[in-house]
């Protein structure tokens, strides 16, 4: 099941995130706060992120978190699907592709592009991506932190 995250999800939303970020999947851990800030926005009503909550016999088990913006390129709002991440445990249950369903059915109406970022030794990720739909995107991601 699939659902919007609840203010009672606030501990697992962010115990969930810190799993995440200490997998291979990702490049670099970081801090917790930055969870806590995410589900402060999403619960605040932020027209610019969503999150949901991935559960299993009613055990939430994932979570993924959605960045709406509008691109020129696209011709509207583009959904990045900027994190998705579920337990070992739980990975090839068809809750993933029960993820990406869910959002083509509450977000592709008003979307023009869906569009995600995945590191190159997660196979397995690339791999539903691709039985999804999804193709490489040849641009060169490039980042300025701020303070």
């Amino acid at each position: 099941m699939i659902r919007k995250i609840q203010p009672q999800d606030r501990e697992v939303f962010i115990a969930l995130g810190q799993e995440f970020y200490h997998s291979e999947a990702v490049l670099s851990p970081i801090p917790a706060e930055h969870f806590a800030r995410t589900f402060d926005a999403v619960l605040s009503g932020s027209p610019y992120a969503d999150a949901l909550m991935v559960e299993w016999n009613g055990k939430p088990v994932g979570y993924g978190i959605l960045a709406l913006t509008w691109s020129n390129e696209a011709g509207g709002m583009v959904v990045w699907l900027e994190e998705l991440y579920i337990s070992p445990a739980y990975r090839g249950k068809g809750l993933g592709r029960e993820f990406f369903a869910y959002v083509e059915e509450h977000y592709g109406q008003r979307a023009r592009r869906f569009r995600l970022e995945v590191t190159a030794e997660n196979t397995e990720a690339i791999r539903l991506y691709k039985q999804l739909g999804y193709q490489d995107f040849h641009y060169l991601q490039m980042v300025k932190e701020l303070p």
